[in-house]
């Protein structure tokens, strides 16, 4: 067996024994620790000969850090990082059980497969067989495996980049998930690699009001402020804003599928591009969404304040006017904090980097368009972009026309294919090679 084999042999095997281990994350401090798929991560890194550190910000919520040496010293470090926790999965809904980690017809299925115990997976077994072939980047190669990522990173990658700076040193570039995926656009295999994402803006709004008898004129009412409020939140039109990162992957699709995209109705062709549609859809233009409302203990009291959450997403650049809008349109007795901020993080989508992942692509599936593209939700990529470390989106898989990578991102019945980790293993290898 070749080595480039063996690393996608293993890939699936890892895959499965992670996604065994249960740890979902519903938020808010509600997670199984991922102190166990941490040990067995530490423990894959150290039959490599690597010495990986367990670090914990809290009882249970474990990342593992390793720093491998490169054979230049003056070379840049790069970093490589993924998260061990998953979002939960009700099993009633499944056709395998979710954390049982099993292969059927060609495919590991169970929760974490794609988001993303298949790429850490991907990553582990390329550097064992790096490493057993004696085989190095030329810069330090430091690798992350992250708690907390499903939520909002403070008992991961915020902890890590805070308390564990030293780990990080000299490093200026990483890769992470959601990009290096094929999507098949009509018999084209577009991959887009993530060169940004929109920042984050979850918010907690709060009118405050006369409390009284429900009975009585109430002309002062929180809870009809916080729902007026909420109401031109969410009828809002957002106007289109064509950052950077959305017009190259624009004139990208339009190039690898032969076509022309008219930039005056995005919505419109988001509609008739179908899969290659769905990577600009939510990313021309911000958003703000209204998830919860609390207010009131009984029906017949007015309370004296009323609240609502609301999960903003600005485009990079756009912050100051996404926030702006906001505020007007709450309005004056309507006041705003944020539950979590971060900005919007973006790369170079003609540096050398996008080039030598979009090379290492073509180089195994010579059908392959590289396109650069801005992720709609966010990934840990913010946290280390706060330390000056610029993240692109790459953990590559090579899917079928009948997978929707976007559709199991979180879905029932999430799958990775064994051909698309052994695809992703080698893609990997080769970028490591330009490291």
């Amino acid at each position: 067996m070749d080595p480039g084999t063996e690393a996608g042999a293993e890939a699936a095997v890892i895959c499965a024994d992670l996604i065994r281990f249960d740890t979902a994350n519903r938020g808010e401090g509600d997670a199984h620790p991922e102190r166990p798929a941490a040990e067995h991560v530490a423990a894959l890194l150290d039959e490599a000969g690597v010495a990986a550190e367990i670090v914990e910000s809290a009882p249970g919520r474990a990342s593992v850090l390793a720093r491998i040496p490169g054979t230049d010293p003056s070379h840049p470090a790069f970093l490589v990082h993924g998260h061990l926790d998953v979002v939960p999965a009700d099993a009633s809904d499944w056709t395998v059980p979710p954390f049982s980690g099993e292969v059927r017809d060609g495919c590991v299925w169970g929760r974490g497969a794609v988001d993303m115990k298949g790429s850490l997976a991907m990553t582990l077994a390329t550097v064992r067989a790096r490493l057993r072939a004696g085989r190095r980047t030329r810069g330090d190669l430091v690798l992350a495996f992250l708690a907390d990522e499903e939520c909002t990173g403070d008992y991961g990658s915020r902890y890590v980049a805070r308390e564990h700076r030293e780990y990080f040193e000299g490093c200026t570039e990483a890769i992470s998930e959601s990009g290096g995926f094929s999507v098949d656009a009509g018999g084209t295999r577009i991959y887009p690699v993530a060169t940004g994402e929109r920042g984050t803006a979850w918010m907690r709004l709060t009118a405050r009001g006369t409390a009284g008898h429900g009975s009585k004129p109430a002309p002062d009412n929180a809870v009809a402020e916080i729902a007026h409020a909420v109401s031109r939140i969410a009828s809002y039109e957002w106007p289109v804003r064509l950052t950077p990162g959305v017009r190259a992957l624009l004139d990208g699709l339009a190039d690898a599928l032969g076509t022309t995209i008219d930039h005056d109705r995005l919505d419109e062709e988001a509609v008739r591009l179908g899969r290659a549609g769905h990577l600009f859809a939510g990313t021309v233009r911000n958003s703000a969404n209204p998830t919860r409302l609390d207010a009131g203990y009984k029906v017949n009291v007015v309370p004296g304040t009323a609240s609502a959450q609301v999960d903003g997403r600005y485009l990079p650049g756009t912050g100051e006017e996404f926030l702006a809008t906001i505020d007007r349109l709450l309005g004056p007795k309507v006041a705003r904090e944020f539950i979590n901020h971060e900005e919007a993080p973006a790369a170079d989508p003609a540096g050398a980097t996008f080039a030598a992942l979009a090379g290492s692509l073509r180089a195994e599936d010579p059908l392959a368009r590289p396109v650069p593209y801005v992720m709609a939700g966010g990934t840990d990529a913010k946290s280390f972009n706060a330390i000056g470390i610029t993240s692109f989106g790459f953990a590559p898989l090579l899917l079928g026309p009948d997978l929707d990578y976007f559709g199991m991102f979180h879905g029932v019945d999430e799958r990775v294919p064994l051909d698309g980790l052994a695809f992703g293993t080698r893609v990997l290898d080769r970028f490591l090679d330009t490291r």
